[in-house]
């Protein structure tokens, strides 16, 4: 690191573009908070990395949530019922029926 530091840490450069109106909100904050745009940006980043650091990964149930119940298999309670799934379950086998969990 070169010259003196302005930081209590050393900070990297990174650049990227904004669109008008979202660097306006940006400079109206910074402004309104009396920070520096790039201080409301560290900010907001840590903010949101220590958040999600926080939060466990989606289940496989809530990844599929939006196909549960998409599709009917014209059986009321296989999910639920035991005889009725494996009577299903013997049906398919007897038809030769093609193996669905792969």
């Amino acid at each position: 690191m070169r010259g003196r530091s302005y930081y209590a840490i050393p900070m990297n450069t990174f650049s990227f573009k904004l669109p008008d109106d979202m660097y306006g909100a940006l400079a109206a904050e910074a402004k309104r908070r009396n920070i520096t745009k790039s201080a409301l940006v560290r900010e907001m980043i840590d903010r949101a990395i220590e958040y999600n650091a926080d939060a466990a990964p989606p289940s496989c149930a809530q990844l599929a949530g939006d196909l549960a119940g998409a599709f009917r298999s014209g059986r009321q309670g296989l999910g639920t019922d035991d005889k009725l799934l494996e009577e299903a379950m013997i049906a398919d086998a007897r038809t030769n029926a093609p193996d669905r969990r792969r």
